[in-house]
C-alpha cells in the first residue's frame, strides 16, 4: 500500500506513519520540516497555509491519504481537490466535537452536526472547523472519504499534555487531588489503536463517518490514576474528592484536571458515544494500564517533558491551587 500522510511527525500522524511502516507500506510524509519524520519515509515539504504550499504534491499517486489537520477547512479543501484524481481514498481524522451540543448519551454517527464550511479560511471554533474539513473531504472524494471521529486520544507522543500532566504530577508524589467519583467512566482511544483501525479501514476500503473511541467505561478515572501511581512508582496518595467539592474550589474540569468531567450533560456528551459501528469493523482497544505504562516509558525516553502544541493551551492544575483545595 502507498500511503500519503499529511503531517506525520507528531502524535496521531506519527502513530499512523509508524504503524504503516511496520506493515511494510510505502509512506510519503508531507510536512513543513519543523519536526523530523520517522525513518523510512519519503519526505516532501510544504506549508499548506501558503498559496503555493502544495507544490510538492502536484505529482504522485497513492492508495490512501491520511489528514489530521485541525486548522482552517480551506487547507483540507485544497489538498483534497488536488489529490482527488490520484488517491483511492481520503481519511480525515476528525472529532466527535462535530456533533451539535449537547450530544445525547449513546449518540451514533447519524446524530445532528454543527454547521461548517469547506471554504472557511480561519480555524475559528474547533468544532465548526472540523466539520468544515469533513465537508471538504466529502466534496472531493465522496464515498471514498473516511471520517474518523475521535474523542479523547491518549498514548505515546501526546502533545496536548493530558496524560503526560497526570504522570508528571503523580510522579512528584505526595497528596494528589483525585477528582471523583473514582468509578467515573471514561471513553477514549489509544493513539496506536486509532492508527491500526484506520489502516485496516483503508485496506478494506471503508468510507463514511465512524465514532472512534473505546466503549464507554473501558476505563474509569480510578483505573487511569491508579495506573499512573503504579508505573511511576511514586509515593503519591490519591485523595478522592467529590465533584461538587472540586467545582466549589474553582477548579476547571478537563483543562485543570485533564480527562476529568463531572457527572452530567458534558460528561454524557463527551463519554457516551455509540461505537458499535467501529467495533463491528475491527476496533480493538488495549487496557488503560498499557497506555499509561507506554506513555510513561516514552516520556522518560525524552527527558520527562512532553512536547506542547503551540496552538493549544497548556493543561494542568497549579500546585498552589491544588494545595489550597486539599486543605
Amino acid at each position: 500500500m502507498r500511503l500519503l500522510m499529511l503531517g506525520g511527525t507528531e502524535f496521531v500522524g506519527r502513530a499512523v506513519t509508524e504503524a504503516a511502516l511496520a506493515r511494510g507500506w510505502q509512506v510519503t510524509v508531507f510536512h513543513r520540516g519543523t519536526h523530523a519524520p520517522p525513518e523510512g519515509v519519503t519526505a516532501l515539504h510544504g506549508d499548506r497555509t501558503d498559496a503555493a504550499g502544495l507544490a510538492a504534491l502536484e505529482a504522485g499517486e497513492w492508495d490512501a491519504v491520511v489528514d489530521t489537520w485541525s486548522g482552517a477547512p480551506a487547507a483540507v479543501r485544497d489538498a483534497a481537490r488536488l489529490l482527488a484524481g490520484r488517491a483511492r481514498s481520503y481519511v480525515y481524522v476528525s472529532s466527535r466535537s462535530v456533533y451539535a451540543y449537547p450530544a445525547a448519551y449513546g449518540l451514533g454517527e447519524d446524530g445532528p452536526l454543527v454547521a461548517g464550511s469547506a471554504d472557511a479560511t480561519d480555524s475559528g471554533d474547533y468544532a465548526v472547523a472540523k466539520r468544515g474539513a469533513e465537508l471538504a473531504a466529502l466534496d472531493a472524494f465522496g464515498d471514498r472519504a473516511l471520517l474518523v471521529r475521535a474523542g479523547l486520544i491518549l498514548g505515546p507522543y501526546e502533545n496536548i499534555g493530558r496524560l503526560p500532566w497526570w504522570l508528571g504530577r503523580i510522579a512528584r508524589g505526595g497528596a494528589v487531588l483525585a477528582p471523583g467519583p473514582r468509578e467515573t467512566a471514561l471513553q477514549y482511544v489509544d493513539v496506536r489503536d486509532l492508527a491500526e483501525w484506520t489502516l485496516d479501514a483503508v485496506r478494506s476500503g471503508l468510507g463514511g463517518a465512524y465514532n472512534l473511541v473505546s466503549e464507554t467505561g473501558h476505563a474509569t478515572m480510578g483505573e487511569l490514576l491508579e495506573s499512573c501511581v503504579k508505573v511511576t512508582g511514586s509515593d503519591a496518595e490519591l485523595r478522592w474528592t467529590a465533584p461538587e467539592d472540586v467545582l466549589a474550589a474553582g477548579i476547571e474540569p478537563w483543562s485543570e484536571l485533564p480527562a476529568w468531567l463531572p457527572p452530567g450533560e458534558l460528561h454524557d456528551a463527551m463519554y457516551g458515544a455509540d461505537v458499535s459501528k467501529a467495533l463491528a469493523t475491527g476496533l480493538r482497544c488495549r487496557p488503560v494500564a498499557e497506555t499509561v505504562a507506554d506513555t510513561w516509558s516514552w516520556l522518560r525516553s525524552i527527558g520527562g517533558t512532553a512536547p506542547q502544541r503551540p496552538d493549544r493551551p497548556a493543561v494542568g492544575l497549579a500546585e498552589e491551587k491544588e494545595a489550597a483545595a486539599l486543605r
